[in-house]
């Protein structure tokens, strides 16, 4: 079991890794196509359509870090009102609600995948890319959100268990 968890780990991290070097890529791809308009050259055809899936992707392959890391916004105005036994039943309710929907949205997005592979999609841009290309990151990256919320559903930590020294609103 440990070895798998080991696995799994790897893999979260390789997400958060690559989102870093595509984001990184973005950022290049848009100095290079600004550069290229300044000095009066043609820019590159594909650098909109190339920036918009970087941006898909970061987020897709980032998503499953954030919610180990509670780096996601939550609204825990009524959380906190309630009382030990009942901020405990809500903490699971919120948990089962997390991995429901993000199973759906990765079956959803494996579906997805498959018909555009199936029936040979293609985004028509100023490059045309393969449709598959938009949701091949959907089944890994809500599959990997849903294991998240499962540790939490677990007890293995808590998204409400917040360090008291970090930045409030």
């Amino acid at each position: 079991m440990t070895a798998l968890w080991r696995l799994y780990n790897a893999i979260l991290i390789g997400c958060v890794v690559l989102a870093g070097m595509l984001i990184g890529a973005g950022i290049l791809l848009v100095v290079v196509d600004v550069s290229l308009r300044a000095l009066g050259f043609q820019p590159f055809g594909f650098t909109v359509a190339f920036v918009e899936y970087i941006l898909l992707y970061f987020v897709l392959l980032a998503a499953p870090y954030l919610v180990r890391e509670k780096g996601h916004v939550t609204a825990e105005v009524l959380f906190t009102r309630l009382g030990p036994t009942a901020r405990k039943v809500c903490e699971k309710i919120v948990y089962l609600i997390c991995i429901a929907v993000s199973l759906v949205f990765a079956y959803e997005g494996t579906m997805l995948f498959i018909e555009a592979i199936q029936f040979g999609y293609m985004d028509e841009r100023s490059v045309d890319v393969p449709y598959w290309a938009l949701y091949m990151l959907f089944p890994l990256s809500f599959t990997l959100i849903a294991i998240e919320f499962l540790r939490y559903l677990l007890g293995y930590d808590s998204m409400y268990a917040r360090d008291e020294n970090l930045e409030t609103m």
